[in-house]
């Protein structure tokens, strides 16, 4: 791996990590609160790739793992993993090399719309399949009703879908990390 594949990987650590930034917003009825650090995932897989995306959520989960504080209300540590937020975050460095791999096959004929479709499987579906089914498994809760409870987070994730796609769109025009001559296989 290059030494500028290390620095954009741990850029886009840094920058979920920058996220943490916006206070959680805590649901009554769920305990898992409303982020902006999905926000960075999206960007991460969307602007660096799949590999590379994939790579450096892997990094920032590993960081969290470790007890680098690096969650919104600075949270960290081996506990946060196995609690009820612990499908989300796992789900991340997933949900960032989806977000990559879609946005590489898709890179020469890549528009806004195709890109908030991309941004909305990965950053959202994928990430509240997996978290929901670890919060239902965890809480021995039927999956439908915690499926139900987790529509809260539609809007927020919607949106940050729309701006994700936005930022890349942007950054992919003036400087591109995808190699839009070939497609990188895995």
């Amino acid at each position: 791996m290059k030494l500028r594949d290390m620095m954009f990987m741990s850029l886009f650590a840094a920058i979920v990590g920058v996220l943490a930034i916006f206070p959680p917003i805590p649901v009554p009825f769920i305990p898992v609160p409303i982020v902006v650090q999905t926000l960075g995932i999206m960007l991460a897989g969307g602007i660096l790739g799949a590999k590379r995306g994939g790579l450096s959520v892997l990094l920032f989960v590993f960081l969290v793992a470790v007890g680098v504080p690096l969650l919104t209300g600075g949270r960290g540590g081996l506990g946060v993993l196995i609690g009820p937020t612990g499908g989300y975050i796992i789900s991340w460095p997933i949900a960032a090399w989806i977000i990559g791999y879609l946005t590489e096959k898709s890179f020469r004929h890549l528009t806004y719309w195709k890109l908030v479709l991309i941004t909305t499987f990965g950053g959202v579906i994928i990430v509240n399949i997996i978290g929901v089914t670890y919060l239902s498994i965890l809480s021995d809760l039927p999956w439908g009703p915690t499926a139900i409870s987790a529509l809260v987070f539609l809007p927020g994730d919607i949106l940050k879908a729309l701006i994700a796609s936005a930022v890349i769109i942007k950054i992919t025009q003036v400087y591109p990390l995808i190699d839009r001559k070939k497609r990188v296989t895995y």
